[in-house]
């Protein structure tokens, strides 16, 4: 019997942790690596994000700028926002929180549903435009009387949360025996915060950052030169600017994949593994497989982050419709718009 939830627990923040590390079968089959996935989504808000959430409040009232009656504001994709609702409204603070317009419909209505305050911001602006989200959010923080920007693109509570909780969990649950760990950055703290942790243990591991096409990591990961960034439908993942608290002295090697190749295979999780994930889980396992394929070494042990919620992209990579006004081709398994396949 797992030793978890053998007792109460004082609120919903104690939750977040421990998620399952699940081997990859069907969509493995034919490799010999062995590739695990880990289950951030069965976090209690649904996303790898729970685990900063918790951290950078405290950190902030441990800091004396966030007080009784205070206000939080931040830039998020809907999941950060989320995990900062949910430790915030315990605690009585305000939420507002901005999101690019390109975020799903289902983000939104959580956030509202938890009571947070959304501020909808164009996607298709540059990193320094007034309208850019973390600028509108840094903007409205200023704004307010007794409001803090949690500011997760900055804050070293996001990479160190991981440090703490996700590093350690890898290494028990693998036994010390991962050589590779497979995650996206947004914002850089989970793949920071995990690595430096791993490194510690066996510097050998290898961090492999994974990219959507558009972003610019991974160009400037391996050139040193910041191209511009162009859209991607892939949420959670990816910037047009290289985060604070992304360290890529950390990361071995980065790799980029498509909109439909993430959207693909993340659709392959949900009905061959039963794993109900969004696009940017299909995105880092696509690149870990791939990985894990030219490696053929089984005793070899790879590790992707499955980092939330597949409910959370109803209308968008699981709707046809939306898949097809893209024009976002998942070889032959999207109808027309309007069409459904059966399953």
């Amino acid at each position: 019997m797992s030793e978890r939830h053998r007792r109460p627990y004082d609120n919903v923040t104690e939750l977040v942790g421990w998620t399952p590390l699940v081997r990859l079968n069907r969509v493995a089959q034919g490799i010999r690596t062995p590739v695990y996935g880990k289950c951030e989504f069965m976090n209690p808000g649904g996303s790898v994000k729970d685990r900063i959430g918790q951290a950078i409040v405290e950190a902030a009232e441990a800091e004396g700028r966030l007080g009784p009656g205070g206000t939080i504001v931040e830039a998020t994709s809907g999941n950060t926002g989320l995990a900062l609702a949910m430790a915030a409204s315990s605690r009585g603070y305000r939420c507002i929180f901005v999101m690019p317009d390109k975020m799903s419909h289902e983000k939104r209505k959580l956030l509202k549903a938890f009571g947070a305050e959304v501020v909808i911001v164009p996607s298709d602006v540059g990193p320094d435009h007034p309208d850019h989200y973390t600028q509108r959010a840094r903007t409205i923080a200023e704004e307010i009387s007794g409001a803090v920007l949690a500011d997760q693109f900055y804050n070293p509570a996001n990479p160190q949360a991981h440090y703490e909780s996700t590093g350690p969990e890898l290494w028990e649950q693998t036994e010390g025996r991962i050589t590779h760990f497979f995650a996206g950055a947004g914002t850089g703290g989970t793949i920071t915060g995990t690595a430096r942790y791993l490194k510690e243990q066996n510097p050998e591991v290898q961090i492999v950052g994974v990219d959507p096409v558009g972003s610019v990591l991974a160009t400037y990961f391996h050139t040193g030169e910041m191209p511009e960034g162009q859209v991607y439908q892939v949420e959670g993942l990816g910037n047009d600017k290289i985060p604070g608290a992304l360290d890529l002295e950390l990361v071995d090697d980065y790799v980029t994949v498509t909109d439909a190749e993430a959207f693909r295979m993340g659709r392959r999780l949900t009905r061959e593994e039963g794993l109900f994930v969004g696009g940017s889980s299909g995105l880092i396992v696509h690149a870990a497989l791939e990985r894990a394929r030219e490696l053929d070494d089984p005793d070899a042990l790879v590790v992707a982050v499955l980092c939330d919620w597949g409910e959370h992209y109803l209308s968008k990579m699981y709707d046809e419709t939306w898949l097809a006004e893209h024009k976002i081709s998942l070889n032959g398994e999207i109808s027309a718009p309007g069409g459904e396949r059966d399953g």
